[in-house]
């Protein structure tokens, strides 16, 4: 006997189901599971089967065809399609409870997929399927795009696949606002991202700042004005974290500000916190928010005599530096992307 999957579309009318089995039956075919998805253009039936060794794709689809099914779609299986589809869709949340990181993986595994694509932007067209090729959408941003020779994908996969994109969302959600980091000291602090409630509490991590740390995240020195923080408390198209010591207080900061597809990063560490390796910590976490959020490249301004960021900076990947008096520009490529030059204003 051999396995193979069977999938066709039936009037969803009382009895043709049976005239489908009926007629399979007919052949020695065993079924062994069964999944019903209901279309607009009828019941796509869903069968795991075991059929002799002699029977050929041809005589199923003939078998098929004398049942009244159509659009019929067969293929040898493996053995691990013996577990039913809600059992395994539970087994392939549980992997992503715990690696969310390994979504486009498990939609691979769970729609039987030959390529998921992901997008920065949202769909050009509706979400749902389109044949062999199905549009999801990022709770995050952007989307996702599932490809199939065959079968063509039914509304209850799209379902399934969008529930799993989803629960990947929460939970990076979930990690990404409360995470507890370890410096190379022992020390330990909480990185998560900042809320409009935060206004007083990164006012008190200026105050901390001494002079010369302010000048070097701000240039000019000084701090800024209650308007600009609540601004850098939540910048347009990009994300401020903050890093917590477990006395509640926050004793540093980083921040992503997006401009069209260009990214400009910057941090700001309490002088008692300084190279305990918690500003490149913060740098690659804005690292990873980018490369998702598709940005083209980064770029972070300092001043020249502020060689542990520009060393952090160097930290993160391939970067092109330019300097203008004393002022350094670094421009980071997003990943994928060739380097750049760094945008200069007029």
């Amino acid at each position: 006997m051999a396995l193979w999957r069977i999938r066709a579309t039936v009037d969803d009318r009382p009895g043709y189901l049976s005239v489908l089995t009926a007629s399979l039956a007919l052949k020695s075919v065993n079924l062994l599971a069964v999944q019903v998805h209901t279309t607009e253009a009828g019941a796509v039936d869903d069968f795991l089967v075991d059929a002799p060794e002699t029977m050929t794709e041809n005589d199923l689809l003939a078998a098929v065809i004398k049942g009244r099914g159509r659009d019929a779609f067969v293929a040898r299986a493996e053995a691990q399609g013996l577990v039913d589809q809600p059992t395994r869709a539970l087994a392939l949340a549980g992997r992503l409870v715990h690696d969310p990181e390994a979504l486009g993986e498990t939609l691979v595994a769970l729609l039987d997929a030959t390529d998921v694509r992901w997008r920065p932007r949202p769909p050009a067209d509706q979400p749902g399927v389109h044949g062999g090729r199905m549009t999801l959408i990022d709770p995050a941003g952007g989307s996702y795009e599932v490809l199939r020779a065959l079968p063509a994908f039914t509304p209850a996969e799209y379902a399934r696949a969008q529930a799993l994109v989803e629960l990947s969302a929460a939970v990076v959600r979930h990690q990404r606002e409360n995470v507890a980091l370890m410096l190379a000291d022992g020390a330990e602090v909480t990185l998560r991202p900042a809320g409009p409630d935060d206004l007083g509490a990164l006012r008190e991590l200026h105050d901390a700042c001494s002079p010369a740390t302010l000048r070097h995240r701000y240039l000019g020195g000084g701090v800024p004005g209650e308007a600009r923080l609540r601004r850098l408390l939540q910048p347009a198209g990009g994300v401020t974290l903050l890093a917590v010591a477990p006395t509640g207080r926050v004793v540093a900061m980083a921040t992503l500000t997006a401009e069209g597809d260009l990214g400009e990063i910057s941090v700001l560490v309490e002088d008692a916190w300084q190279r305990r390796g918690l500003g490149t910590a913060l740098l690659r976490r804005l690292r990873a928010h980018a490369d998702r959020g598709g940005f083209a490249a980064l770029v972070a301004y300092t001043g020249a005599e502020n060689v542990a960021l520009l060393r952090a900076l160097r930290r993160l990947g391939p970067a092109s530096t330019e300097r203008d008096g004393g002022v350094v520009s670094v421009t980071l490529a997003a990943a994928g992307q060739p380097e750049r030059a760094p945008a200069t204003s007029g």
